[in-house]
């Protein structure tokens, strides 16, 4: 997962700022759209609506970025970011995945201390001692925190006129944001229908009882569990344990190492693949497609 090692790591990585904020932009909206960016021609994509958001839960008022199709209902998603939370490089994902249909959420997990975008991208995370920084905010966010939060933006979501509320909310989620999804599907069954963990944190803790995998059989939604290579590396067995356990809850989960490192997914990191993470969008869409109606 996302430590202060791999962020050091990262740090001595032979990649400038300026390079990291290419990424952020162009990269992401190859990458979203499903294709490398390579000699491809820009594809028209519908046009979107776009704003930030806010709306009370029971620990105080969330802000949000919240993008969707121009026209029409879409089905909603919740998108929990990583470490560094709302940045363009997020909104980018989003942006590309309301033009492919969607109500999407990205979600600000530090509401409780702070608004707004923190860093610009990882590499302004990892300059100013981030990590430091949101440790006491990220402290708070346990499972039953996510899940009072999950349920405040489901209700929020549900009163949108661009929000399909006849058919099922997805939640996406990186680095710490994958287990959110799950906790988040845990919390309100009856309207999140999917749940992706890109390079999730944390998913599997033998002592805790709120622990990701121990909390299946409260979701009835469809799970993709895509993991780190370097992650599975070093706990191998999680992904069996994951997978047994959405098994004997009767969970249909795809739980899938996939040919990228930590952070594989998102476009501001070092660790950006662009093949793994065509694949995984690739995925997450199918199992939108399929489990949301």
């Amino acid at each position: 997962m996302c430590d202060e090692s791999k962020l050091e790591e990262w740090a001595r990585a032979t990649i400038s700022r300026r390079q990291f904020g290419a990424l952020g932009g162009a990269a992401a909206l190859a990458a979203c759209a499903g294709g490398t960016g390579e000699g491809m021609a820009y594809e028209p994509r519908p046009p979107v609506n776009e704003r930030m958001v806010s709306f009370p839960t029971p620990d105080g008022t969330m802000d949000a970025f919240f993008v969707h199709p121009a026209s029409g209902k879409a089905p909603a998603v919740i998108l929990w970011p990583d470490i560094a939370s709302i940045r363009e490089a997020k909104r980018n994902i989003a942006r590309i995945l309301a033009s492919q249909g969607h109500a999407v959420l990205v979600v600000n997990p530090y509401y409780r201390d702070v608004a707004g975008e923190q860093f610009a991208d990882f590499a302004a995370f990892i300059s100013a001692g981030g990590f430091q920084k949101v440790g006491p905010w990220r402290g708070k966010l346990n499972a039953e925190a996510i899940m009072r939060d999950a349920t405040a933006i489901t209700g929020w979501l549900d009163t949108q006129s661009a929000v399909d509320t006849a058919r099922g909310i997805g939640t996406q989620g990186y680095c710490m944001g994958g287990p959110f999804t799950v906790w988040s599907a845990a919390a309100v069954p009856s309207r999140i229908k999917a749940a992706a963990s890109f390079h999730g944190g944390g998913l599997v803790r033998p002592d805790a009882p709120m622990s990701p995998h121990k909390v299946l059989d409260k979701v009835d939604a469809s799970l993709l569990i895509a993991v780190a290579q370097d992650d599975d590396a070093k706990a191998p067995a999680d992904k069996t344990t994951f997978a047994e356990a959405a098994e004997a809850a009767g969970v249909a989960a795809q739980v899938e190492v996939y040919a990228g490192d930590h952070g594989w997914m998102v476009p501001d990191s070092p660790a950006y693949n662009t093949a793994a993470a065509t694949k995984g969008e690739a995925d997450l869409l199918r199992l939108y497609r399929k489990a949301l109606g």
